[in-house]
């Protein structure tokens, strides 16, 4: 290694680079331009006399000395986070916070409190990504994601903020033209209206059931799914925030009363480590404060 100093931001942006798979990817992430990545990089590599990341025609890949180089450059840009945290006044938060949100719940009831945390804390600056798809936190890069519904078996660590009701839906031409299910049984006899291959987990009592629906029409977002239910395709199992306004207007009935939907939750979903940055914490207590358990709807 030559006799120079390496510095953080230099190597924070290799760190991007390699998890990003690429200088492109890794400028999306830190919303800069992509001359300025390059330019640390190149600079990064000039201080320790090797290439970092080897270009071809068909993009670019981290050499020997960047896949070593790369796991010690996380744990440092980690543990210069944790001593600026450390030192910050209370309550002050810095830095950049990037944030998985779902599409379908995210603009109209968290987008509201991911604002009000950037009004509390002028100097951090947030990114929201809003998206049905299933985001990889690691692999693309965020800090943590808000997930709602029920949570699939991971390594990812998350925090409940609040419940969310759900019911079975469908149009009154449906059910007319279909009939309306009375059990677990009959449904798989209708058309479900889901975002893929999806299990329902409907409760009997105290008793859970789990129910694998079928299918003809499928959307990665719950607002599509509320449209077809309206249109009469099929049955639909809802979050009640985006039915509520139909269900009372009549638009959409509730069915299978006697079999509801278990009830599941918002999550604040982080990547695995020992203590989660204080901006997710703030974040995730901000959450917590405004989706307090309300009564559940009859």
């Amino acid at each position: 290694m030559r006799n120079a100093e390496l510095d953080i931001e230099e190597i924070r942006t290799f760190v991007e680079i390699a998890d990003a798979g690429g200088i492109s990817s890794a400028a999306i992430r830190l919303g800069v331009a992509k001359s300025i990545v390059s330019r640390r990089l190149l600079r990064l590599e000039a201080e320790l006399g090797v290439q970092l990341l080897a270009r071809t025609t068909r993009g670019a890949a981290l050499t020997e000395a960047g896949v070593t180089f790369r796991d010690h450059a996380a744990r440092v840009s980690a543990e210069i986070d944790a001593a600026r945290e450390a030192v910050l006044p209370a309550g002050d938060l810095r830095g950049r916070l990037r944030v998985a949100v779902p599409l379908s719940f995210g603009p109209i009831h968290f987008a509201p409190i991911l604002a009000e945390m950037a009004r509390r804390h002028p100097h951090l600056q947030i990114q929201t990504c809003y998206s049905d798809r299933f985001v990889d936190l690691i692999a693309e890069g965020y800090d943590c994601a808000i997930r709602v519904g029920h949570l699939q078996d991971s390594n990812l660590i998350a925090r409940r903020v609040g419940p969310v009701y759900g019911k079975l839906v469908a149009s009154p031409d449906y059910i007319k033209a279909h009939g309306s299910p009375e059990s677990p049984e009959a449904l798989l006899a209708h058309e479900a209206l889901m975002q893929g291959t999806e299990v329902w987990q409907l409760m009997d009592g105290d008793k859970i059931l789990t129910v694998r629906p079928q299918g003809r029409f499928k959307a990665d977002n719950g607002t599509a799914l509320v449209f077809a239910a309206l249109a009469g395709l099929g049955i639909a199992y809802l979050p009640d925030r985006l039915t509520h306004e139909y269900v009372t207007s009549g638009a959409l009935v509730p069915v299978m009363t006697r079999y509801p939907p278990a009830p599941a939750g918002a999550y604040v979903i982080r990547p695995p480590g020992q203590h989660p940055a204080r901006k997710i914490r703030v974040l995730t207590e901000l959450l917590i404060e405004y989706c307090e358990p309300a009564p559940q709807p009859a």
